[in-house]
C-alpha cells in the first residue's frame, strides 16, 4: 500500500519467524482500522509506502517456523495479524486457528477471526456475562457487533438489544438474534430500554460507539451494571455524568488489543476457540457477506466501505 492511500505495489514474500506460519492468502476481510490506516497513508502521516493494510484472512499454510507445533504446510486456515492484503502473510501461529468445518469457504472464514476474538473477550472475559443476562450492543450492525448478537444468544441471554442508526440495518437485526432493535439517534433513547427491562436496565452494555453517547448508556445500565468500550466510532471524548456513575456503581471497562502482548492475544484467541468451536462447527456464528472485490480493486471496495450502504463482511479475493 503507499502513499496515495491503498494501492498494489510489488513487494518481498514475507519469511516466517521461527513462531510464524506463512499462509498463502484466498481471502481478506475489510476492517474501519484499514481504512483510518489508509487515509492516514494519503495523507502521510501513517504507516507509508511499504505497509501493507490487512488484518484478518484465510488461506492454506505453505511454511512454518521452527517453533511451531500443531500446524503444517497445506493446512487451511484463519488469521489475525497484520499484511493480509497480499497473495502471502505472515503471522503468529497463537493467532492462526483451522478452519472450523470443511466446508466452509476462505471467504466465510475470513470473516471471522477478529468479530470472535474481540466480542468472546469484550463478552465473556471482560464483561463476564452470565446465561439469562440482558445485553446491549451499540454499533449492532457492523460485522463485530453482529457476532456479538449472535454470541450473546449462543450464551443463554435472557435479552439481547440491538442498537445502530442505520434505519435499513435496523430491519436486519431481529434475524441474527436481537430480540429489540433501538434507534440510538432519538433522544433518551435509553427510555427504551428501561421500558423493555421492567425499569431495571440492561446488565452489559458492549459499546463500539462512545464519543456523546455514553451519559445515556449509564441511564441505560442496571444497577452495577457493566459498560465495556470496545470501540470508538462515534468519537473519542464526550461527556460523562460522573454523579450517575457512581449512583449505579457502574464497571466501566476498556479494551483493545493495541496494547495487549503476543502472549495475552495467544491466550484470547485460546480462550475464544475453547468456548465457541463447537458453535462454529455446528454454524451458529456466521457473519453475511455484504460484497467481494478482487485485490486489485481494493480502492473501490475500501469507498464502498466509506459509504456505509454495506451490510457484513466486505471480502478482497485473490
Amino acid at each position: 500500500m503507499g502513499n496515495n492511500g491503498a494501492e498494489i505495489n510489488d513487494v518481498p514474500e514475507p519469511q516466517p519467524k521461527s513462531n510464524e506460519v506463512l499462509v498463502r492468502v484466498h481471502a481478506a476481510a475489510l476492517n474501519r482500522a484499514d481504512i483510518m490506516m489508509a487515509d492516514g497513508m494519503k495523507h502521510g502521516n501513517l504507516g507509508g509506502k511499504g505497509s501493507i493494510l490487512g488484518l484478518e484472512w484465510a488461506g492454506e499454510v505453505c511454511d512454518i517456523g521452527d517453533e511451531v507445533r500443531g500446524i503444517k504446510v497445506g493446512d487451511r486456515v484463519m488469521c489475525s495479524g497484520s499484511g493480509g492484503y497480499a497473495e502471502y502473510a505472515a503471522t503468529d501461529w497463537g493467532r492462526t486457528s483451522f478452519l472450523p468445518e470443511k466446508t466452509m469457504s476462505f471467504m466465510e472464514a475470513a470473516t471471522l477471526p477478529i468479530a470472535l476474538q474481540t466480542m468472546h473477550d469484550a463478552i465473556v472475559t471482560n464483561g463476564q456475562f452470565q446465561s439469562g443476562e440482558t445485553i446491549l450492543i451499540q454499533g449492532a450492525s457492523s460485522g463485530v457487533g453482529l457476532m456479538g448478537i449472535q454470541l450473546a444468544k449462543y450464551l443463554g441471554a435472557r435479552l439481547v438489544i440491538a442498537a445502530t442508526r442505520d434505519p435499513g440495518k435496523r430491519a436486519k437485526l431481529k434475524k441474527f438474534g436481537a430480540d429489540i432493535v433501538i434507534d440510538p439517534t432519538q433522544p433518551e433513547w435509553s427510555v427504551d430500554v428501561l421500558d423493555h427491562t421492567e425499569d431495571k436496565g440492561v446488565d452489559l452494555i458492549i459499546d463500539q460507539v462512545s464519543g456523546g453517547i455514553i451519559d445515556e448508556n449509564m441511564k441505560a445500565a442496571a444497577l452495577q451494571g457493566r459498560i465495556i468500550n470496545v470501540g470508538r466510532l462515534g468519537g473519542f471524548r464526550g461527556s460523562f455524568d460522573h454523579d450517575l456513575h457512581a449512583l449505579k456503581r457502574i464497571s466501566y471497562l476498556g479494551v483493545t488489543f493495541r496494547t495487549r502482548s503476543l502472549e495475552e492475544v495467544r491466550q484470547i484467541n485460546k480462550k475464544m476457540r475453547t468456548d465457541l468451536w463447537q458453535a462454529l462447527e455446528e454454524g451458529r456464528l456466521r457473519l453475511p457477506i455484504d460484497r467481494s472485490f478482487p485485490l486489485e480493486d481494493v480502492k473501490h471496495a475500501h469507498e464502498h466501505m466509506r459509504n456505509n450502504s454495506h451490510f457484513g463482511i466486505v471480502i478482497l479475493v485473490l
